[in-house]
């Protein structure tokens, strides 16, 4: 599984932070980034659970 965040429609709520620490984290600008793009089969649950909770649907699974 791949993640990526749609830098246009993030808005930096940081949900996805707080969901999954360990694949997404806030940059200096404040907006979420991906830390680690191929997400590790022990982590594909929270990812999952962290773009079910975008407000913005910027977290994109491929």
């Amino acid at each position: 599984m791949k993640v990526t965040i749609d830098e246009d429609r993030c808005r930096g709520h940081g949900i996805c932070c707080t969901v999954c620490p360990e694949v997404f984290d806030l940059n200096d600008d404040g907006y979420s980034e991906v830390l680690t793009p191929e997400v590790p089969a022990g982590f594909e649950t929270a990812v999952r659970a962290a773009v079910a909770q975008c407000p913005e649907r910027a977290i994109v699974i491929a």
